[in-house]
């Protein structure tokens, strides 16, 4: 009985939270523009959305953050996280404590923090103020992805590398990355989910005549909804689904792989 309200619970849960989401791919398929009734099944709203170039300059804008942001702060991430992992621990406990702050602060407050800052500096907004803060608050989620791997790690196999003879860059590059790249892949996705997803940050910090696919779903929100609006969010929900499940899975399948060695 209670394995069967514990099944009932969690089906619940998952209805709560994907109904909504079901809904708007089902829209994002119908013939009509209205939402009382279905009007047959069309790929029309997902056509002309293909046929926008507001949408699909928004939709580069979107890739190219997501991408060139989550690669820099993978890196800036990973050399962070082997850095803090050679402190003293007291060392170690403060700067983890400061690295999570941007984590758990409300994403509006890191936005407009970003946004006094820009305007402080005089820098432009633009393109490139939306990457530098999209790496800011990326970098981290790559910590904390990265550390748990470096904290795994058998300093002996690095140690007898130097003794054979390996220089420090030849022994980290076979023995280090191999054993933390799990974690960097894991960071790399989350950082680009991140950025994929975000929208507040990115809204305080950008320029006129720049736009995501969240801040270009809103502006047209404002509009009026339309059912292309439907589709892109489809398609943005399906992607970040996508990305989740790799962020879950690379991870475990590249352990096996490494346990069958």
């Amino acid at each position: 009985m209670k394995t069967v309200l514990k099944r009932i619970y969690v089906g619940l849960i998952f209805l709560f939270l994907y109904a909504p989401m079901f809904t708007l791919i089902v829209f994002s398929f119908n013939q009509s523009k209205s939402r009382a009734r279905w009007g047959g099944f069309t790929f029309k709203w997902y056509i002309k959305l293909f046929s926008n170039e507001e949408v699909l300059a928004a939709f580069t804008n979107t890739m190219m953050l997501a991408l060139l942001s989550a690669l820099i702060a993978t890196v800036i991430g990973t050399i962070a996280a082997l850095a803090i992992n050679k402190m003293k621990k007291a060392d170690k406990s403060i700067i983890m404590g400061v690295t999570n702050i941007p984590m758990l602060n409300a994403e509006i407050v890191t936005g407009i923090s970003l946004m006094l800052l820009f305007l402080y500096f005089k820098v432009r907004f633009g393109f490139m103020t939306i990457l530098l803060s999209h790496i800011t608050f990326n970098i981290p989620y790559v910590i904390l992805s990265v550390m748990p791997r470096i904290k795994q790690l058998n300093s002996s196999t690095y140690e007898a590398a130097l003794d054979l003879g390996a220089n420090p860059l030849y022994a980290f590059y076979k023995v280090v990355l191999p054993d933390i790249m799990p974690g960097i892949i894991s960071g790399f996705l989350m950082a680009f989910t991140m950025s994929l997803d975000d929208f507040i940050i990115t809204h305080f910090t950008k320029g006129p005549g720049v736009d995501t696919l969240s801040t270009k779903i809103y502006a047209q929100v404002k509009k009026g909804v339309n059912p292309e609006m439907y589709a892109l969010s489809t398609i943005i929900f399906i992607s970040v689904l996508i990305l989740l499940i790799l962020i879950n899975l690379l991870p475990q399948k590249m352990g096996k792989k490494k346990t069958e060695k």
